[in-house]
C-alpha cells in the first residue's frame, strides 16, 4: 500500500494551524485513504518548534516572517527537513499539502505583504520535498493525486 505525505491541518483532529482552527479535509476519497492507513500527517511548522496558535507567517522570497516581523525562517526549515525524513522513512509515494500555506503551499502562497493578496509560488516545505523528487499535490488537486496514486500502484504494487 503506498503511502501519501500530508499536512496535519488537513488530516484533522489536534489543532496544528497558526490561528488555532482546523481545515480538516472531508473529500470521500481523503476519507477513504485515512481509513486505510495511508496518510502520514505532518506540520512542519509545529515539528520546526513553533506553537498553536502563533502569529501568521508569510513567505518572502528565501525567508518566512511573521505579521510582527519575527524571522522564523529557521523554524520552517527545520520542520521542512522533518517532514522530508518521515517522507523517506515511511517510503510515502507523494505529498498532499494545504495550499497557500508559506510551508505547505505548492502553487500559491501570499504575497509577503500581510495584505491578503496571493502569488504564484510554494512554500518551504513543498519546494524541499519536490527538490528531492516528491511529487507534491494541494487538496484542490485531489483528482490528480488520485490518478497519481493509481499509476503508483499499477506500477509498483
Amino acid at each position: 500500500m503506498k503511502k501519501i505525505l500530508v499536512s496535519s491541518c488537513l488530516y484533522g483532529g489536534r489543532p496544528v494551524r497558526y490561528d488555532g482552527k482546523s481545515k480538516e479535509e472531508r473529500d470521500p476519497r481523503f476519507l477513504a485513504w485515512k481509513a486505510e492507513g495511508r496518510l502520514i500527517p505532518v506540520c512542519p511548522e509545529v515539528m520546526g518548534g513553533l506553537c498553536v496558535p502563533r502569529p501568521d507567517a508569510q513567505r518572502q522570497k528565501d525567508r518566512v516572517v511573521t505579521r510582527t516581523g519575527r524571522d522564523v525562517t529557521e523554524e520552517y526549515m527545520r520542520g521542512a527537513k522533518i517532514a522530508l525524513e518521515a517522507a523517506v522513512k515511511e517510503g510515502a509515494a507523494f505529498a498532499i499539502l494545504k495550499e497557500k500555506s508559506p510551508s505547505c503551499g505548492s502553487r500559491i502562497i501570499y504575497d509577503g505583504t500581510f495584505s491578503g493578496e496571493t502569488i504564484p509560488g510554494q512554500g518551504i516545505t513543498a519546494e524541499l520535498l519536490r527538490k528531492r523528487g516528491i511529487k507534491v499535490f494541494s487538496e484542490e488537486e485531489l483528482d490528480e493525486a488520485e490518478e497519481f496514486l493509481k499509476k503508483a500502484e499499477e506500477e509498483n504494487p
